[in-house]
């Protein structure tokens, strides 16, 4: 196989990376927009002038064409679309998930895929929808498994990739993520799950995508099919996505739906264009919606916000601050907050792949509290010698008697004054303290303690953090700051 993946920065379970598929390469993570050469509202030579290093388009859509098909089997897909860059095609999967059927077989349209010079081309995987029962997602497992084995035996040497399906079980998505990385797969879709998005089930999302993370190896380049809509790249990619594809820069603007980066609006209800792009600063909200290239310019600007914010994602990935936008990309609907808390719930199983130094930590709200620098943080603050008797001072003030003295940073805990200056506790900025913050830095207490019961411990704190004191560390001395 001809594709590799290599990670090159971190943050979370983000990668910035280079899948090089031939001779081609592409940076992740990477949007490849969705190509119909019967609608071509936005070019693909214009999409590589945008900056676009690869994009996606349907064998099946080609195959049952009379305009293309003879065209893209003499010339090659390439040529036909007038495009550079690495070209992904899909199988059918999608028409069989929209009708119930395809006229092709899995052999054929490999064959196909290859003819016309595909360079990323995908086995007819059977797409389970998450409303289907579990019987059925075994069964459709079953047969997804068999065609991607099928491939691999009749197209050894071809650029196969290798999709993940199971419906919305998530013990058969991580079994079938296994199940394709035993075959040695770089490059694996994550499937079905555009009616999840559609109905802002994020939560359920974070579920089925993490779980087939768990059954890939952390190698792999994983797609997420489908995955258009830039207010949920940030959390796709703290998840473990590197891919995506969508036509939705098209079909939002055939809509007359602006996209941004918190969400769409409707171009006949904008007085002002919120946008820095070309379309946007050439002309006024009424005139873009009296445009007869109305539809063009509209997806012209959904594509340039929507690479744009790849771009974003990837220079956060970079900073480190990839959580932090995360957390502001997910308040813009409850249902993405309902799924940024659920990745949060799994934040103990991402900072295994987290780096352990970054930039900074800004505490954004309760959510904070759970991130993996602080679970990390927590996990190695029983490392700290102590003598017999332990202060942890909240104002960093000390009292006679006690052999060491820490102090304390919430959302994180105790410190000794030699870490000051270090990730987390250094480079952390939090606004006044909260009742959140505090009783997560009282978790760090007692870590400490139960790692240390030979000592004794007491905490320094203001009168309004008694209560909580005594609530959160019953074991500890409390000692009230002097006014």
């Amino acid at each position: 196989m001809a594709i590799t993946f290599e990670v090159i920065h971190k943050d979370i379970a983000g990668r910035v990376g280079k899948l090089r598929v031939n001779d081609r390469t592409v940076r992740t993570p990477a949007l490849l927009p969705v190509v119909n050469p019967h609608l071509p509202l936005v070019t693909p030579r214009e999409m590589r002038e945008m900056g676009v290093e690869a994009l996606i388009t349907n064998a099946y859509i080609f195959r049952r064409s009379t305009e293309y098909r003879d065209r893209a089997l003499s010339e090659g897909l390439h040529k036909v679309l007038d495009f550079d860059g690495a070209i992904m095609t899909d199988s059918g999967s999608f028409q069989l998930s929209v009708y119930g059927e395809v006229e092709v077989s899995n052999q054929e349209t490999i064959e196909f895929q290859q003819a016309i010079g595909s360079d990323i081309i995908v086995p007819l995987d059977i797409p389970t929808p998450p409303d289907a029962g579990r019987e059925r997602a075994e069964r459709e497992l079953v047969v997804t498994m068999d065609r991607i084995h099928e491939a691999r035996e009749l197209f050894p040497d071809a650029n196969l990739v290798g999709p993940v399906q199971g419906g919305i079980f998530t013990d058969l998505r991580e079994e079938a993520g296994r199940a394709v990385q035993e075959f040695g797969f770089t490059f694996c879709p994550v499937g079905a799950v555009v009616p999840l998005m559609e109905s802002y089930r994020y939560k359920d999302l974070v579920q089925v995508v993490l779980a087939a993370k768990r059954g890939l190896s952390p190698a792999t380049a994983v797609h997420l099919f489908g995955a258009g809509h830039p207010s949920m790249f940030a959390l796709a990619v703290a998840m473990g996505c590197d891919l995506f594809d969508s036509a939705a820069y098209a079909l939002f603007a055939r809509e007359g739906r602006y996209i941004t980066t918190h969400g769409s609006l409707k171009i006949d209800e904008l007085a002002e264009l919120p946008c820095a792009c070309r379309v946007c600063r050439s002309m006024t909200a009424e005139e873009l919606r009296q445009s007869k290239d109305r539809e063009r310019l509209l997806a012209l600007h959904n594509l340039h916000v929507t690479l744009a914010e790849i771009a974003r994602i990837r220079q956060a990935i970079q900073d480190g601050t990839l959580w932090e936008l995360v957390d502001e990309r997910c308040r813009s609907h409850p249902r993405l907050l309902d799924g940024y808390r659920e990745l949060l719930a799994h934040a103990a199983e991402l900072e295994r792949d987290d780096p352990v130094s970054k930039r900074r930590f800004f505490y954004r709200g309760s959510e904070s509290c759970r991130r993996t620098e602080v679970i990390r943080y927590q996990e190695v603050i029983p490392r700290i010698p102590l003598g017999e008797r332990v202060l942890v001072s909240f104002d960093g003030r000390e009292v006679p008697g006690f052999d060491t003295v820490l102090n304390f940073k919430p959302p994180f805990g105790p410190y000794p004054t030699e870490l000051a200056e270090t990730f987390p506790v250094g480079q952390s900025e939090v606004p006044e303290w909260d009742d959140d913050m505090v009783r997560s830095g009282c978790a760090g207490i007692r870590a400490l303690m139960e790692a240390h019961p030979e000592s004794r411990f007491a905490v320094r704190c203001g009168e309004e953090w008694v209560r909580l004191v005594l609530e959160e560390v019953p074991d500890a001395e409390v000692y009230r700051e002097q006014v």
